[in-house]
């Protein structure tokens, strides 16, 4: 039997019981309807600062289903509401967009250049490094679960870092669907940092669950273990009922699905509303045990949304089953919002996203833009390393690369890198679907920009995920609407990670009970949450150390990065 997306109740209500989510806490109980105090500079600090990262929850997204939420989004689009916020940066991927939100730094300055990058002087033979690892672990390599998750890479502090050095009892945890998430926001200091897999929730190793944790790990995993039926689709999704045939049609189709799922299948799991609701389910029970917001001082819940980033790769941004996930995320979270209303707890939410998404070729050419296209095979790394080192007679491998960053063998004379770039650079630049190829030392020699983001050039974005220690030797940057996947498949078919704005604008939303509701249209950027929200506790933040800057959140004359 098929349920309604919009009367079912994912595991947030569905995992309450389960791990003895109960109402107001003794004490905190107030009337939520009463009229809530006008916040104002001499607002004493919120009790708890809540940060949600929606992965791939792009500015199209947010103004494409504004008009349809009603429940947490709606609450939070009544807030203080940036639209077009940036992830100003030109690698948007997962890692570098999540190590800005709550460091105040851009990737050049976190060192987390991209999902993966190379370090061809690294110890162990598998020279690709994930971003969220630490690589010196004996028998470990950067392939899926052969890795050992780390901060290591984190180069700066994170505003929970900064919380827990000026009072250690403040509390500081962070959740996710993913390890890089909940990694690079919860930053070096967490309290509790966890992250959903295949048998509920996971830390690092060595790294305990504490018992609450280890009861929502194995309410999770029950939940996994069951089967999924499929979703009705409401009348707000109808228009996005639409197969895309992939690979000409023998590759299958996407764009009518409807989450049904069979037991123990983790990856459909991940790649539905039910992902999300466990992680604020959980989040929801930590802060309930921990008594987070309760205390004297301020403290900080981190919540790492991931579904909407495996149905974005696996389905598109236009299809059915996005619309579903649109609505149940704002259902979930308004679910999530309601239960720190019940305990009458002052707290602040900031909702971002680490990047945007573009939705998959072949729906777009159906939809008014007959251009968009799939990478050429013959701009893989390995495949031009290989070209130019027989043509050359240079030793192989050559060239190493996973994305927009290209690293040359260590072993060349300086001879040999000359020739190989003299053969490489004028190769690249001559295809048709490369906008552009940056040299390292040309990003060397470029300032970061200081200019609003929307008004970036190329080199700009660029230089912003340019660390010196870490990037590639040259970068290439696609031509926009290139999907960077030369054949789609079932469980991805679109991606993100370009230069371009669809992938760069996300939303930047802050709300507080008695907040005044203003909205600005004009860039800003993830770098500045960092600094806007140490100002509403009254942490002093070095703005010589951060590429943000604070946000006024308070609509008028009063201004709330002077209090």
């Amino acid at each position: 039997m098929e349920s309604d997306p919009v009367k079912l109740k994912y595991p947030i209500a569905a995992l309450a019981a389960a791990l003895s989510l109960s109402g107001p806490a003794a004490g905190l109980a107030q009337d939520r309807a009463a009229p809530a105090p006008k916040v104002t500079a001499a607002t004493p600090a919120p009790k708890l600062l809540v940060v949600i990262a929606v992965d791939q929850f792009s500015a199209d997204l947010f103004a494409e289903y504004r008009g349809h939420f009603t429940g947490g989004l709606a609450r939070l689009a009544s807030g203080v509401v940036f639209p077009s916020g940036y992830q100003a940066h030109g690698a948007t991927e997962t890692c570098p967009g999540h190590s800005t939100i709550l460091t105040g730094n851009h990737p050049a300055h976190t060192g987390i250049v991209a999902n993966n990058y190379f370090d061809l002087d690294a110890a162990r033979a598998d020279k690709r490094l994930y971003c969220a690892e630490d690589e010196t672990v004996p028998g470990t390599s950067s392939k899926g679960d052969q890795y050992a998750p780390s901060a290591k890479h984190l180069l700066v502090p994170t505003l929970g870092d900064l919380m827990k050095d000026r009072d250690p009892r403040a509390q500081v945890v962070s959740v996710s669907g993913k390890d890089r998430s909940a990694i690079m926001m919860g930053g070096h200091k967490a309290d509790e940092l966890m992250w959903l897999t295949p048998t509920g929730l996971t830390s690092y190793r060595g790294r305990a669950l504490s018992p609450v944790a280890q009861q929502a790990s194995a309410a999770i995993a029950a939940a996994i273990a069951a089967p999924q039926p499929g979703l009705t689709l409401p009348a707000d999704c109808a228009a996005h009922d639409i197969a895309i045939p992939l690979d000409g049609g023998k590759g299958g189709s996407v764009g009518t699905g409807r989450f049904a799922r069979e037991g123990g299948d983790f990856r459909a799991f991940r790649a539905s509303p039910q992902a999300d609701g466990a992680v604020l389910a959980a989040a929801a029970a930590l802060r309930q045990t921990r008594r987070m917001g309760e205390g004297d001082g301020t403290d900080l819940l981190i919540v790492g949304l991931s579904a909407t980033d495996y149905v974005g790769h696996g389905t598109g941004t236009e299809g059915s089953e996005m619309c579903l996930q649109m609505l149940a995320l704002d259902r979930e979270l308004g679910d999530f919002f309601a239960r720190l209303d019940a305990t009458g707890i002052d707290y602040l939410v900031t909702l971002t996203a680490d990047h945007g998404g573009h939705d998959l070729p072949e729906r777009n050419r159906q939809n008014a833009w007959p251009a968009a296209q799939r990478v050429d095979r013959a701009l893989d790394p390995d495949k031009i390393g290989k070209a130019v080192a027989e043509k050359l007679g240079l030793p192989q491998p050559l060239l190493y690369g996973d994305g927009g960053d290209y690293y040359l063998s260590k072993a060349l004379t300086p001879a040999q890198r000359k020739a190989a770039l003299d053969e490489i650079l004028p190769r690249l630049r001559a295809h048709p679907q490369v906008e552009a190829v940056v040299t390292a030392e040309e990003l060397a020699a470029h300032s970061i920009s200081k200019r609003p983001a929307d008004v970036w050039t190329l080199m700009d974005k660029l230089r912003a995920s340019y660390n010196p220690q870490r990037s590639g030797d040259f970068i290439i940057a696609l031509k926009p609407r290139v999907t960077p996947i030369p054949e789609p498949g079932i469980g991805y078919v679109a991606t993100h990670g370009s230069v371009w704005d669809y992938d760069r604008r996300v939303p930047i939303l802050f709300w507080r009970r008695g907040i005044a509701s203003f909205e600005q249209p004009n860039a800003v950027m993830t770098v500045d949450i960092l600094p806007t929200l140490a100002a509403q506790i009254d942490l002093p933040v070095d703005g010589a150390k951060i590429d943000g800057r604070c946000l006024d959140l308070l609509s008028g004359p009063e201004d709330s990065c002077s209090s």
